[in-house]
Protein backbone atom coordinates (compact mmCIF):
# COMPACT_ATOMS: atom_id res chain seq x y z
CA UNK A 1 0.00 0.00 0.00
CA UNK A 2 1.57 3.45 -1.18
CA UNK A 3 2.16 5.79 1.86
CA UNK A 4 3.41 9.29 2.31
CA UNK A 5 4.03 9.94 6.45
CA UNK A 6 4.69 12.98 7.65
CA UNK A 7 5.84 13.61 11.16
CA UNK A 8 7.89 16.01 13.18
CA UNK A 9 5.41 18.87 13.64
CA UNK A 10 4.53 20.87 16.88
CA UNK A 11 4.36 23.95 18.90
CA UNK A 12 8.26 25.95 18.61
CA UNK A 13 8.98 29.75 19.22
CA UNK A 14 9.74 32.48 16.94
CA UNK A 15 13.27 31.26 16.31
CA UNK A 16 13.37 27.87 16.90
CA UNK A 17 13.76 24.53 15.17
CA UNK A 18 11.53 21.87 14.29
CA UNK A 19 12.83 18.99 11.93
CA UNK A 20 9.64 17.15 9.57
CA UNK A 21 10.69 13.97 8.47
CA UNK A 22 8.61 12.52 5.07
CA UNK A 23 8.15 8.16 5.35
CA UNK A 24 7.50 6.39 2.17
CA UNK A 25 6.08 2.83 1.72
CA UNK A 26 4.42 1.11 -1.28
CA UNK A 27 6.72 2.98 -4.28
CA UNK A 28 9.90 3.08 -5.71
CA UNK A 29 10.67 6.03 -3.50
CA UNK A 30 14.10 6.44 -5.25
CA UNK A 31 12.48 7.54 -8.93
CA UNK A 32 10.13 10.43 -7.31
CA UNK A 33 10.95 13.82 -6.55
CA UNK A 34 9.45 14.73 -3.35
CA UNK A 35 8.29 18.14 -2.16
CA UNK A 36 7.11 19.87 0.71
CA UNK A 37 4.31 21.98 0.65
CA UNK A 38 2.17 24.03 3.10
CA UNK A 39 -1.27 25.42 4.09
CA UNK A 40 -2.24 28.02 6.28
CA UNK A 41 -5.90 28.64 7.25
CA UNK A 42 -7.72 30.27 4.94
CA UNK A 43 -4.90 30.33 2.63
CA UNK A 44 -4.25 28.07 -0.86
CA UNK A 45 -1.65 25.61 -0.27
CA UNK A 46 1.62 26.63 -1.41
CA UNK A 47 5.33 25.25 -2.23
CA UNK A 48 7.91 24.94 0.49
CA UNK A 49 10.68 23.00 -0.64
CA UNK A 50 11.39 20.03 -3.74
CA UNK A 51 14.24 17.79 -4.19
CA UNK A 52 15.03 15.86 -7.53
CA UNK A 53 15.09 12.03 -7.34
CA UNK A 54 18.66 11.67 -6.19
CA UNK A 55 19.09 14.57 -3.99
CA UNK A 56 21.36 16.71 -6.44
CA UNK A 57 18.83 19.29 -7.21
CA UNK A 58 16.50 21.34 -4.51
CA UNK A 59 14.40 24.47 -4.87
CA UNK A 60 12.95 26.58 -1.95
CA UNK A 61 10.39 29.32 -1.95
CA UNK A 62 11.91 32.82 -1.48
CA UNK A 63 10.10 32.36 1.92
CA UNK A 64 11.93 29.79 3.50
CA UNK A 65 15.23 30.31 1.34
CA UNK A 66 17.85 30.84 3.71
CA UNK A 67 16.13 28.83 6.76
CA UNK A 68 14.92 25.34 5.45
CA UNK A 69 16.45 22.88 3.74
CA UNK A 70 15.50 19.87 2.21
CA UNK A 71 17.61 16.40 2.21
CA UNK A 72 16.66 12.76 1.59
CA UNK A 73 17.75 8.81 2.35
CA UNK A 74 17.02 6.95 -0.10
CA UNK A 75 18.40 3.56 1.86
CA UNK A 76 15.53 4.48 4.28
CA UNK A 77 12.95 6.11 2.38
CA UNK A 78 12.93 9.49 3.79
CA UNK A 79 12.94 13.07 2.94
CA UNK A 80 13.40 15.55 5.57
CA UNK A 81 12.67 19.15 5.84
CA UNK A 82 15.21 21.12 8.38
CA UNK A 83 13.48 24.33 9.49
CA UNK A 84 15.51 26.80 10.95
CA UNK A 85 14.99 30.46 12.44
CA UNK A 86 10.60 29.66 11.97
CA UNK A 87 8.84 32.98 12.14
CA UNK A 88 4.98 32.81 13.40
CA UNK A 89 3.89 33.33 9.68
CA UNK A 90 5.35 29.90 8.96
CA UNK A 91 2.35 27.87 10.78
CA UNK A 92 0.96 25.84 8.79
CA UNK A 93 -0.20 22.02 7.95
CA UNK A 94 2.84 20.83 6.06
CA UNK A 95 2.51 18.08 3.99
CA UNK A 96 4.82 15.98 2.04
CA UNK A 97 4.40 14.96 -1.95
CA UNK A 98 5.50 12.38 -4.58
CA UNK A 99 6.15 12.98 -8.12
CA UNK A 100 7.50 11.42 -11.33
CA UNK A 101 7.06 14.87 -12.56
CA UNK A 102 10.49 16.84 -12.17
CA UNK A 103 11.84 19.20 -9.46
CA UNK A 104 11.14 22.56 -11.41
CA UNK A 105 7.70 21.36 -12.62
CA UNK A 106 6.59 19.97 -9.32
CA UNK A 107 7.67 22.97 -7.15
CA UNK A 108 6.03 25.26 -10.04
CA UNK A 109 2.79 23.56 -9.17
CA UNK A 110 1.40 21.38 -6.99
CA UNK A 111 -0.99 19.41 -9.09
CA UNK A 112 2.01 18.06 -10.60
CA UNK A 113 2.72 15.62 -7.47
CA UNK A 114 0.73 12.45 -7.78
CA UNK A 115 0.42 11.02 -4.11
CA UNK A 116 0.42 13.06 -0.47
CA UNK A 117 0.78 12.82 2.60
CA UNK A 118 -2.32 13.55 5.41
CA UNK A 119 -0.31 16.38 6.69
CA UNK A 120 1.22 17.69 9.99
CA UNK A 121 0.45 21.28 11.85
CA UNK A 122 3.71 22.94 12.88
CA UNK A 123 2.82 26.31 14.94
CA UNK A 124 4.84 29.10 15.64
CA UNK A 125 3.92 30.73 18.10
CA UNK A 126 5.05 32.88 21.61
Amino acid sequence: QLQLVESGGGLVQPGGSLRLSCAASGFSFDTYAIGWFRQAPGEEREVVSCISTRGYNTHYADSVEGRFTISRDNTKNTVYLQMDSLKPEDTAVYYCAAATATVHSMCRNPNYSDYWGQGTQVTVSS
